[in-house]
């Protein structure tokens, strides 16, 4: 009888509970048919596991006692349905992450996964309520028809580095492993923890891909204009605008893929990872504030300008911030962390509601040594 409860799930076991109230001329009848069946015929189960075999004191005890079990049996049963049916699973997740960690020190993929997230969550429209049509963190990003939009030139390779965690988690949707991965490589870089959740559910074919045009673009004419034409229709304010901005501390840009930038500089011409590409700053591997020194100072013509980097310290309201980042990392790290967050989230829906939260039973363990990804990318930078 102890082995035959101790399969029970732990709403099951409150129930067994109830069911000690019984006199002791009852009997339970547990079969191991019984608790091998589903969550959906839990109610079945339960109410089969109380066989009366002398009568209570009255009829009123004995419909009070079945109500009982019912109540148990159906809050079992809505745990064991919530449980099998939430987006991911958050011990795959918890082992992902850890996958994703040996890619990114075997690879130096940081920059490219952090853009995967972003361009994955960056299609939201607040302004349209009905999902998946709002765009959003949905996964849709690993559809053909939607890698082939401009603005995602070159995340193809992205995709690829990251697929065989994808086949190894079948627990685990797009959606999440796109964030997961974007998140896990901020921090992997010596950036701030980012305070994600989990549980983003899935588009569920190509046809629920956003039209082309949702994501910023590097040289628009007025870039200010265009950067809060696309950040506003996320539901985004300029101080977000600047902090996300400060993610191109990490990465290149290659003008194969986006038409701007250098073949290669002294900072980048011998990798690590595939050499060559303009970098934002010297070490392009090493989350900080370095961004908003360079851009402010625009002394290296080896390092790589855009317009809209330009305008965060052109337009009155953008230079606020970058400024105060420039001079306080700390302050940086801080809305970084949570600008990121919020993007991650925009236009997903969450199974369930309330999302996952996969730092929970780590939060004791003793943090491993960090990996200095920055050590990689070095160069002399001029005087």
């Amino acid at each position: 009888m102890a082995a035959a409860a101790a399969r029970l799930s732990a709403p099951s076991m409150a129930c067994i509970g109830a069911g000690a109230a019984l006199p002791c001329s009852s009997r339970l009848a547990v079969t191991r048919s019984s608790l091998r069946l589903s969550s959906s015929h839990r109610l079945t189960v339960f109410r089969s596991l109380v066989i009366v075999h002398s009568p209570l004191r009255s009829a009123q005890q004995r419909s009070l006692q079945m109500r009982t079990l019912d109540r148990c049996a159906i809050r079992a049963s809505s745990a064991a349905t919530s449980a099998a049916t939430a987006a991911s699973d958050a011990a795959q997740l918890r082992s992902a992450r850890e996958d994703i960690k040996e890619l990114l020190r075997s690879t130096f993929c940081h920059p490219i996964l952090v853009r995967l997230g972003w361009h994955d969550a960056g299609t939201y429209d607040k302004n349209i309520e009905e999902w998946p049509q709002r765009g959003g963190a949905n996964g849709s990003l690993r559809f053909e028809i939607e890698l082939k939009h401009a603005a995602n030139a070159g995340l193809v390779n992205a995709l690829k580095l990251i697929q065989p965690i994808k086949d190894k988690y079948s627990g685990i949707t797009y959606a999440d492993l796109f964030q997961l991965a974007s998140a896990t490589a901020i921090e992997d870089a010596g950036g701030p923890k980012i305070p994600m959740k989990y549980g983003r559910v899935d588009v569920s074919g190509p046809e629920q891909c956003p039209p082309e045009g949702k994501l910023p673009d590097a040289g628009p004419s007025s870039p200010g204009a265009h950067l809060r034409d696309v950040f506003y229709r996320m539901g985004l304010d300029d101080k977000e605008i600047v902090a996300l901005s400060g993610a191109h501390t990490l990465g290149r840009s290659r003008p194969e893929r986006s038409g701007w930038g250098k073949p290669e500089t002294k900072y980048t011409k011998d990798g690590p990872g595939a050499p060559g590409g303009q970098s934002w700053t010297v070490q392009w591997l090493k989350f900080d504030n370095s961004y908003f020194k360079e851009i402010k100072e625009r002394k290296d013509e080896d390092l790589l300008v855009l317009p809209t980097d330009a305008v965060l310290f052109d337009d009155p309201s953008f230079k606020f911030y970058a400024e105060k980042y420039a001079e306080d990392q700390e302050t940086f790290f801080k809305d970084y962390a949570e600008s990121h967050a919020k993007l991650s989230n925009l236009g997903a829906k969450f199974d369930p509601p309330e999302g996952i939260d996969i730092d929970d039973d780590s939060k004791s363990a003793p943090a491993p040594e960090p990996f200095i990804a920055a050590k990689y990318s070095s160069g002399e930078k001029k005087a």
